[in-house]
């Protein structure tokens, strides 16, 4: 039996899941491993891995999405070459994890594809959404990597194909400490913009990680480091709190280890501001502005805010009997076509 697992590159969650699912497959199948996204800065250790170019989102510095960079970042020339000489006839079963080579590559084929993502969960009218819906974001989440069985990840079990989220193993063996420093990840803004913010909340220290840093560094009581994984991890275990973007692990990881939370989602990031709408649902803080009135608002956090813990985590051993479940059976072919993805990349 072998298996073609596809992961988007974007964003440290798709491997993070992939670290936790890839080990069990190997146990039961030969395992392929597709990541596309030319931003992407993790690994999968001693796994070999096909690197593809993909398609990334680019940030400004000041926590947005640039649509009008990541649409001249984009080779749809460079996309289609990478789908079209994709051999995917040699496999029992595509899985991505919203990455769109294979799951294009994969559509139109008689082998089995089943998309495994927090996006997939936006498949469901269940799922939240904030109060302004975006029609094009919509139909992007729809047709960026689209399959034939989802499989969702989300905080709570919105709809019957909506799991709740995997926490990693390296997570799962922590033992919370409530300490007096608040973890914080917000990859999108600039770290020294960051810095001139939060030192101004002088009632905790801050311990700010950022994939800009090269080398860590100390102002006042923000304290920056490079983006790591052990790093991270520990600083959050110790921690009094996290403030991060409305990015579905991290904020998952948080709850489990029950810190008070603080989310400011990723302008312009419509997954984020549907999290968002998740989030605030469940009771947690939400900000979506860094202006004049942060510092108080993040102060008011801090003292009043309660902690929100995440109801229930996934069984990664059970769902991937399931996965195996689905390799080699026959469906039906349906004719896409590339140019219902390439309208919706029209509409960045």
């Amino acid at each position: 039996m072998k298996i073609l697992y596809g992961i988007q590159g974007t964003g440290h969650g798709h491997i993070s899941r992939a670290r936790e699912i890839i080990p069990l497959l190997a146990e039961k199948a030969d395992v392929d491993v597709l990541i596309s996204g030319y931003n992407c800065k993790m690994s999968l250790d001693d796994i070999p891995i096909i690197h593809k170019r993909g398609i990334s989102l680019a940030y400004d510095s000041k926590g947005g999405v640039s649509y009008l960079q990541t649409a001249l970042n984009i080779k749809p020339v460079t996309f289609l070459q990478d789908v079209n000489q994709l051999k995917i006839d040699q496999y029992d079963l595509i899985i991505s994890d919203y990455e769109p080579i294979t799951s294009w590559a994969a559509l139109n084929s008689e082998i089995p594809l089943i998309g495994l993502s927090h996006q997939a969960a936006f498949l469901s009218p269940k799922s939240p959404r904030p109060r302004k819906k975006s029609l094009i974001a919509e139909q992007i989440l729809r047709h960026f990597a689209p399959c034939n069985r989802p499989f969702g990840f989300h905080f709570k079990r919105y709809d019957s194909f909506i799991l709740p989220p995997i926490i990693r193993k390296d997570v799962r063996d922590l033992i919370p400490n409530p300490g007096n420093h608040i973890t914080v990840y917000l990859p999108a803004f600039d770290h020294e913009t960051l810095v001139s913010i939060f030192s101004q909340c002088k009632s905790k220290d801050w311990q700010l990680f950022s994939p800009l840093c090269d080398t860590p560094y100390q102002k006042e009581n923000v304290h920056v480091f490079p983006v790591g994984n052990k790093p991270f991890l520990d600083s959050m275990k110790n921690s009094y709190g996290v403030v991060t973007s409305a990015g579905f692990e991290t904020c998952a990881e948080a709850m489990y280890l029950g810190k008070k939370l603080l989310v400011i989602p990723i302008q312009n990031q419509y997954e984020q501001l549907c999290n968002a709408a998740a989030l605030k649902e469940m009771g947690i803080h939400v900000i979506f502005k860094l202006d004049a009135a942060f510092k108080d608002r993040v102060e008011h956090w801090i003292k009043n805010a309660p902690i929100v813990q995440l109801e229930e985590a996934a069984d990664t051993e059970h769902l991937t009997h399931k996965l195996i479940r689905f390799a080699g059976r026959k469906k039906i072919k349906r004719n896409y076509s590339l140019s219902e993805f390439s309208g919706s990349l029209k509409n960045l």
